[in-house]
């Protein structure tokens, strides 16, 4: 172990219990970081596409290869987000990869809009086919990861505001820019991801070092 690690000798401890809910939040985007960005397809009913980007996300499983991102329950009378609705009604999403060129863009999707509202129109992202679901990729995306739904899981029973909802979904396709990826290990320089910090700070994921694991 290294010598110059120390004790942490001043905590502050914080009860969620005894604190707003905001409060909590804060302290929560401020120490889970930086987290990856998926910047979430779908499409409704009626055939109109949604894009929005969630920084609750990641990979859970291989066997089947899942992936869950978590939308909150927003304030107001339509509680739930354009996405989990879609997601609810067609079972089918697209995890659109956020490359540092892509920031701006996905941030403009994470605008609060109605469901008419076509996000790629509004970001200026480019809808493309996808293979195996009907909600359509970003084409811009270095890499895409279509989905089935498998589960929703709902934290607490009643939709109220900053109540998470997990949705686990199996892969059933992944795209990936063929000029990022060799015999299936994809290369972080070039993919250039970025993650979020707390509030409106984003991080890029270009200063990196290597571990070797203990056997």
């Amino acid at each position: 172990m290294s010598s110059i690690l120390r004790p942490i000798v001043s905590m502050r401890t914080v009860d969620p219990a005894v604190h707003s809910m905001m409060d909590t939040y804060k302290l929560m985007v401020g120490l889970i970081v930086p987290r990856p960005v998926a910047l979430v397809s779908t499409i409704d009913l009626a055939g109109v596409p949604n894009l929005a980007p969630f920084s609750f996300f990641s990979g859970v499983g291989s066997n089947p290869p899942t992936v869950m991102f978590c939308p909150t329950h927003k304030r107001g009378e339509e509680h739930r987000k354009d996405t989990l609705r879609n997601v609810e009604q067609t079972g089918e999403f697209v995890i659109n990869v956020v490359s540092a060129a892509l920031a701006e863009a996905a941030n403009i999707a994470a605008a609060d809009v109605g469901p008419e509202v076509d996000e790629f129109e509004l970001s200026g992202l480019t809808p493309i086919p996808s293979e195996a679901v009907r909600p359509p990729r970003v084409a811009e995306s270095p890499g895409h990861i279509e989905c089935k739904l498998l589960q929703i899981i709902h934290t607490r029973k009643d939709p109220a505001p900053g109540a998470g909802v997990i949705v686990l979904g199996e892969i059933v396709r992944i795209h990936i820019d063929a000029e990022i990826e060799d015999n299936f290990r994809v290369d972080a320089d070039k993919l250039d991801a970025v993650g979020r910090m707390a509030g409106n700070t984003w991080a890029h994921t270009r200063d990196r070092f290597d571990l070797t694991r203990p056997r």
